[in-house]
């Protein structure tokens, strides 16, 4: 066997025989996943007995395996150098905070300023994914909230996070301060949530393309004109969170999209008023993520505290009551 930079050569023994070239070559290229491997092969990178062939081919004793993995191909995202605090991070992933007002991925006019920009530059042993030199976003959140996120650095790890959100394994915990005064402790909301009948850059309950969505609140404080929420969503429909608080009658505080206008006109106290208009933003803030990790299967959990805006605004919220 030998596996020099990224040049392979391997010869099949005894214990493989009858095994899928592609089973036993993610036992052999460690970091590599099986799609990954897959496409190797489909593409010609990997020969078996100097043939192109399929993932799925048997393999014999005494058979040559070679072949040159391309190293991933550049990007037109640039690197840029911008204020990301970094929780954790290794070979295979990297746990951030986002701030508020920063939007995760480039898209359309906006190439610069996001999170992969600082990504690119920050993780310099970024091993690529989906044949490209990029972060793996596995999730995202709205510019406007902030909050932490984990972020794959090659497909294996991308594969593997990817699968737990989807089988909602992942635990994550929002901190929401919302309009009004919320009844009862906690609860549970389940309506479906799909594109806005008329407005296509807007979510809604009402729809004609529903998907499954949960969301579980819980209270933690209570004030004259707002309540603050502890949430947790156990779907991940975007704009799960605003949508279903805003069908509950108690949207985001700030929320520029699901939050009337007139709900803030609806504070007397103009200074509060004032405050919430700095907020700029919608009050919601990722404050953990849980997951297993992609390689080691070790549970890892991550916390992000209230940034400074909605902290203020909370304190001011505590004076006003006192």
């Amino acid at each position: 066997m030998s596996i020099s930079g990224r040049d392979v050569t391997l010869i099949i023994g005894k214990e493989d025989q009858g095994k899928r070239l592609d089973l036993f070559l993610v036992e052999h290229l460690p970091r590599t996943s099986r799609s990954q491997i897959q496409r190797y092969i489909r593409e010609g990178y990997i020969l078996l007995n100097a043939a192109q062939t399929k993932g799925g081919a048997r393999v014999k004793e005494g058979d040559l395996v070679r072949g040159s993995i391309p190293a991933p191909r550049a990007w037109e995202v640039l690197p840029e150098d911008l204020p990301i605090r970094f929780l954790y991070e290794d070979e295979y992933l990297a746990v951030v905070d986002k701030p508020p007002g920063m939007v995760v991925h480039p898209a359309g006019r906006v190439m610069s300023g996001t999170l992969v920009n600082a990504l690119l530059f920050r993780c310099r042993d970024l091993q690529g994914v989906g044949g490209v030199l990029r972060p793996g976003i596995v999730h995202r959140l709205d510019k406007g909230t902030s909050g932490v996120m984990v972020v794959a650095k090659n497909d294996l790890a991308h594969e593997a996070l990817v699968r737990q959100f989807e089988m909602r394994e992942v635990r994550k915990l929002y901190l929401a301060l919302v309009y009004g005064w919320v009844q009862g402790q906690e609860g549970m909301i389940t309506s479906p949530v799909g594109r806005h009948r008329r407005d296509r850059k807007r979510f809604s309950v009402h729809t004609r393309t529903p998907k499954e969505a949960l969301t579980y609140w819980w209270v933690k404080e209570r004030f004259a004109d707002v309540t603050f929420l502890q949430v947790r969503p156990k779907t991940g429909r975007t704009h799960q969170i605003r949508v279903h608080l805003g069908a509950i009658g108690h949207p985001l505080v700030g929320d520029p999209t699901y939050a009337k206008k007139k709900r803030l006109s609806l504070i007397k106290d103009s200074s509060l008023r004032e405050r919430i208009r700095a907020l700029r933003r919608q009050a919601l803030h990722a404050h953990l993520i849980g997951f297993r990790h992609p390689a080691t299967g070790r549970s890892m959990e991550f916390t992000s505290p209230l940034p400074e805006d909605m902290e203020g605004l909370l304190e001011a919220l505590r004076d006003k009551r006192v």
